[in-house]
């Protein structure tokens, strides 16, 4: 083997690797942060499997509620819930403390979270989105 070809063969090892760690890095788990938000703030009470407390507390997996009122979990998680709710053909009462202390990105985080985990697949929600939401459900003073 010539000089150039070992070379070669010393600059072209590493690329296999580089390739390798690309595409575990992030992608292994890509909503991470917002599991560890979810399994923080909200997985007491919904449960670390998004199945909610028989009765009480709302499921998050296989909600319908949440295909149809997505982003309205911005203002749920932030403002908290007093009125009752419906999920999956169930009426929930449980009132839900808000958690004024995430800020928008936690929020949409946790919701991205909440979208792909247990077999959701509820798609990807955006940072200025969940702003937007926020704005218009703020409560009036």
């Amino acid at each position: 083997m010539c000089f150039y070809e070992s070379m070669r063969v010393k600059l072209l090892w590493p690329v296999p690797v580089v390739l390798l760690i690309l595409a575990v890095g992030c992608e292994t788990e890509p909503y991470k942060q917002g599991r560890w938000l979810y399994e923080e703030y909200c997985g007491n009470c919904h449960m670390e499997n998004g199945s909610g407390l028989a009765g009480l507390i709302p499921p998050l997996a296989g909600a319908d509620y949440l295909a149809r009122e997505n982003l309205r979990t911005a203002c749920i998680i932030r403002y908290g819930l007093e009125d009752t709710i419906v999920v999956n053909g169930q009426t929930y009462a449980q009132p839900m403390a808000g958690i004024g202390q995430l800020n928008e990105v936690e929020i949409t985080n946790i919701i991205n979270y909440i979208n792909q985990a247990w077999g959701n697949d509820l798609g990807y929600v955006s940072l200025e989105s969940v702003k937007n939401q926020l704005q218009s459900c703020r409560p009036s003073r």
